[in-house]
């Protein structure tokens, strides 16, 4: 079984984060990255499919060359081949780019699983694994805690509300998206990451996908990004005893939203 593991490139979770001049996004330079935690999470879930079934895993990570050292740390923790999705169309896509894009080079590889974190640590949208599913016509599941491979199909426990749990049974090829916590992740060792050196990464670009201009055009844009300004607001209500409850009911009410 062909597995891809979807692994996104994310600014630290302490990193100092400033807006960019245009007020778009943060500014990418003197920021230090890591792979977004869901996804490691997926990760680890795929080798561990593999550990049980067989079969190839394959990192694959979409943005420019410094991805490349997601992939390898993937690679370098027992991934078999990495898969670079890189292209100057693919910069700034939205989740419906982001996965029309990887809709594609699950085609090509022909892979029978698709895993992606629950959702990115910088836009947490939570919609990229599921867009896939619908690209590629696949069934999907989400919030998963657990994966079971039974012959050609999946069992899956996924995490609902106030605790609860659901089984859920679903054909392959498929499309899940994994919650972080439900493994301990296994970290690279001296073998691995000498092993890595010597494994392949594929390239990918628009033009080898078979992806025009028109299928990546953003559906959605970021307008602007601004840090919250604090401030501080007095109010004195007057009144009788009662009329002074009323209005201060009101305001928690409607404006403070407390009740």
């Amino acid at each position: 079984m062909k597995i891809i593991v979807c692994l996104k490139q994310v600014p630290k979770n302490d990193s100092v984060l400033r807006v960019n001049d245009e007020g778009t996004w943060i500014q990418d330079r003197d920021l230090s990255y890591e792979i977004n935690e869901s996804d490691q999470y997926a990760l680890e879930a795929a080798l561990q499919l593999k550990e049980k079934v067989g079969g190839e895993v394959l990192a694959l990570s979409l943005g420019p060359a410094r991805v490349q050292t997601v992939i390898k740390e993937a690679l370098a923790r027992g991934a078999d081949r990495g898969v670079h999705l890189d292209d100057e169309a693919f910069k700034g896509l939205d989740a419906y780019g982001v996965a029309t894009v990887i809709a594609a080079a699950a085609k090509k590889e022909e892979a029978a699983l698709v895993l992606t974190g629950l959702q990115s640590d910088d836009h947490g949208y939570a919609q990229t694994g599921v867009i896939i599913a619908e690209q590629l016509g696949v069934a999907h599941a989400t919030i998963v805690m657990d994966v079971e491979v039974q012959e050609a199909r999946l069992r899956v426990k996924r995490e609902l509300e106030s605790g609860y749990f659901q089984w859920v049974s679903l054909p392959l090829p498929a499309v899940l998206t994994i919650q972080s916590g439900i493994n301990t992740l296994r970290y690279a060792t001296l073998k691995g990451i000498m092993a890595a050196k010597k494994k392949e990464i594929s390239h990918y670009d628009a033009a080898t996908l078979g992806l025009a201009a028109d299928q990546l055009a953003p559906r959605q844009k970021i307008l602007r990004i601004y840090v919250p300004q604090k401030s501080k607001q007095t109010q004195f209500i007057e009144g009788t005893p009662a009329e002074v409850a009323a209005r201060l009911l009101e305001k928690l009410k409607n404006e403070a939203r407390v009740f």
